[in-house]
């Protein structure tokens, strides 16, 4: 982002909320060791990697057949942890046992920031290949999404990394960009427009890479873990997604998406995924509207990320950290005139915000407000990519 046209504040407060941020993380990291490797009340040290390390670590010694199922997984993360825990498990399809390979062979502990700082350089070096303006350092430490991914131990760099990463590649590196995208398969509801995105574009080459990765990613699990481990995977999905998404005690507060908000307003599980369909609709078919026309990559890079976040029932705070590169490409396809405006800065900084105060307003409410704070910037994308391309400032090429 050029210097002159951030607000005087903005660096500032950057700085302070890192610094305030680093000092409230190692603390909450401190205090998951007042008994063994929990808080004492339940929550494990590095919170949500235990899920990622425990499930890596039965995969690859033989103990593939614990992981989906609930108590044994339990057990499990109890001998790591030491104390009793909150009820922790592995949502994630057998892929990504394979992409966590590394932490099988590393010890629980260390493997927290192998796991953390790695999925933070990944999305530094991605949005440093975004902001051909410099900045990205310092955006990459304050974003408030990398803070929160951060405190849950969870996999929202990884994430943004893979989709921007695949994004930046889609022009000069179209098989690299497919691929980046096919190892979206761990997260399938975040990639849940790409293929609109892609066909709309008319990106044929990266269609065919990133089908070609899920297979060979998909292949390999079977292969290595048998085909059973699958049904077991399905089997365990459908439950957690009558006790986390379509009910969700205790785990409502972090999520975003539209289905939550309307299940927080009391409406019934059928209507609600109904209005998450009719959301995901109008979002897609405004996404294969753009892609299909010749605009500038930065608007229909922004637009796609922000359509996600509306199309998918699945979404959570830590999942945010992909929107800080939605904001940087808007920002800087848009002319100045445009990005000055209290409409453009107050719709970014909702986006920026919500990761922080999502669970906040969500706990002291009963309801979740995530939609409202992603919507006006979308609005905004919407726009523009809608303007005739002369209006548009067109930022410089960039490929990772």
């Amino acid at each position: 982002m050029a210097a002159p046209d951030i607000p005087k504040l903005a660096l500032p407060a950057a700085r302070s909320f890192i610094a305030v941020a680093a000092v409230f993380y190692f603390f909450d990291l401190f205090q998951q060791t007042r008994d063994h490797l929990t808080n004492g009340g339940g929550r494990p040290f590095g919170d949500d990697f235990i899920n990622f390390w425990s499930g890596a670590f039965l995969a690859w010694h033989g103990r593939a057949s614990e992981i989906y199922n609930i108590v044994a997984f339990h057990n499990f993360e109890l001998s790591v942890a030491g104390a009793a825990l909150d009820g922790y498990h592995y949502s994630y399809p057998p892929v990504l046992l394979l992409l966590t390979l590394p932490l099988a062979f590393v010890p629980y502990v260390p493997g927290l920031p192998l796991w953390l700082i790695g999925g933070w350089y990944a999305f530094y070096r991605v949005l440093r290949a975004a902001m051909r303006e410099g900045g990205a350092l310092l955006l990459a430490l304050a974003a408030p999404a990398v803070f929160i991914n951060a405190i849950g131990g969870q996999n929202g760099t990884w994430t943004a990394a893979l989709l921007g990463g695949g994004l930046i590649a889609l022009e000069r590196r179209p098989v690299l960009a497919g691929i980046l995208f096919g190892l979206m398969a761990y997260k399938p509801q975040l990639g849940i427009l790409v293929p609109v995105a892609l066909l709309a574009g008319r990106h044929w080459r990266a269609t065919a890479a990133a089908a070609a990765t899920v297979c060979v990613l998909v292949g390999a699990s079977i292969i290595v873990f048998g085909v059973e481990l699958w049904h077991e995977y399905l089997r365990n999905v459908s439950v957690l997604r009558g006790t986390i998404l379509e009910d969700g005690e205790g785990v409502w507060h972090r999520f975003v998406s539209v289905f939550v908000a309307a299940r927080r307003l009391g409406v019934p599980v059928e209507a609600a995924y109904l209005l998450q369909m009719v959301s995901a609709v109008i979002v897609a078919a405004v996404v294969a509207a753009v892609w299909y026309r010749d605009r500038p990559a930065g608007i229909k890079n922004a637009m796609l990320l922000l359509a996600t976040c509306l199309a998918t029932p699945y979404l959570q705070d830590y999942d945010l950290v992909f929107t800080t590169l939605a904001i940087v490409w808007l920002w800087q396809e848009m002319p100045a005139a445009a990005r000055s405006t209290p409409l453009f800065q107050t719709s970014a900084g909702l986006v920026l915000v919500l990761p922080l105060v999502a669970a906040p307003f969500a706990k002291a409410t009963g309801l979740a407000f995530g939609p409202l704070f992603i919507v006006p910037l979308f609005v905004v994308a919407v726009q523009a990519g809608l303007r005739n391309r002369s209006s548009l400032r067109v930022a410089p090429a960039h490929s990772l």
